[in-house]
């Protein structure tokens, strides 16, 4: 698909051009106020952090000749309406996480996170040596938008559940809010899926609505306020081993900056990477403590399900490599993750087991 057929078959490319002709004056040099949209609730831990950074830190690094104002989901549009939004010229970025909008492109699966791939490590990899980041401003263009990774969580919990989940079949007409392809392998197993903004989960999981949730982590789960629901968490999950966040510019937009802007935005957001990877991280594990104390049930989920999980994610990341971009995005994450875990299960993997038997023995 190429910009001009998204834009006349999108429900907001009809304004799309009105938008970009009162836009053009204000790319003349001198100050500037750009409007970032979210798929975050505003407050929600780490994700809108991370939003919130890259806003206050262009802004800064610009000396306010970029200044960001950041919109929280629903406050000007709707949390999964952010693309089209961008797309169409009627915000000037967006932060978010791309497996909300598959229905655009299946392959920005990989720019956010497939089911069983790659680590933050693994990720950063790839992107930053490895070609990801040229493939993801392939599909970006495609909808006129240039996008960079923003953003980290780590890797995310397998959820919570008002039941144990002991086999596959336990998943069989399950309530469950999952988006992107991980959701796709919960639905093949039987699950009704949901896919929800962060800001409605947990009244959703309150009222009944839905049975079980993944969010992020101990961390951000404790805040969300889950535990006061249910007490059952799989603290290891399938579907996101280290999902990438992304700001994205409307491409004319950032076309018009400086190459100095453009420098400090790129910057920025590389930034955002490892601050916001290292602030999950840094305060997960009392986050599950506390949790724990609470008198959650802190569970992982038996051989016979993550078998279940692999044989179906499979499926689903191979369904789509008819389609050419797809395909050459995939070969090529597929061939870094294999180069990455070499190096690192023979290094830091090694070196993680024998440091903690070692000190668990003094």
């Amino acid at each position: 698909m190429d910009r001009r057929s998204f834009l006349k078959n999108s429900a907001l490319g009809g304004s799309a051009a009105a938008a970009t002709a009162l836009a053009a004056p204000a790319y003349a040099q001198g100050k500037r106020t750009l409007t970032l949209v979210t798929t975050w609730g505003r407050g929600l831990a780490g994700v809108h952090d991370a939003a919130q950074y890259c806003a206050d830190n262009i802004t800064a690094a610009t000396d306010g000749q970029l200044t960001v104002d950041l919109k929280a989901g629903g406050e000007l549009v709707g949390a999964f309406e952010v693309f089209d939004a961008v797309s169409a010229g009627q915000a000037d970025i967006y932060h978010g996480v791309d497996y909300y909008f598959l229905g655009q492109h299946p392959a920005l699966a990989f720019f956010s996170n497939i089911p069983f791939g790659m680590t933050f490590q693994e990720f950063s990899n790839w992107y930053y040596h490895d070609g990801g980041r040229e493939l993801q401003d392939q599909v970006s263009e495609i909808f006129g938008l240039k996008t960079f990774a923003a953003g980290n969580t780590g890797p995310q919990s397998g959820g919570w559940f008002n039941k144990e989940i002991n086999s596959p079949a336990d998943f069989e007409g399950l309530k469950f809010r999952m988006p992107g392809q991980g959701g796709e392998v919960l639905g093949r197993l039987g699950a009704s899926v949901q896919n929800l903004p962060g800001s409605e989960v947990y009244q959703a999981l309150a009222s009944g609505a839905i049975d079980g949730t993944e969010w992020i982590g101990p961390w951000a789960d404790e805040k969300a306020g889950f535990q006061e629901i249910t007490k059952t968490y799989y603290t290891a999950g399938f579907h996101e081993s280290g999902p990438n966040l992304s700001l994205a510019f409307n491409r004319e937009v950032f076309d018009s900056f400086t190459p100095s802007q453009q420098a400090a935005v790129e910057n920025v957001c590389a930034a955002a990477n490892i601050w916001n990877m290292s602030q999950f991280m840094a305060n997960n594990s009392a986050a599950l403590e506390r949790l724990q104390s609470g008198g959650v049930k802190v569970m992982e989920f038996p051989d016979e399900v993550w078998d279940a999980f692999g044989t179906n994610s499979v499926e689903v990341v191979r369904q789509h490599l008819d389609d050419p971009l797809y395909k050459e995005i995939y070969d090529s994450y597929m061939t870094s993750m294999k180069k990455s875990a070499a190096w690192i299960s023979r290094s830091q993997g090694a070196y993680t087991a024998q440091r903690n038997r070692v000190l668990e023995a003094m």
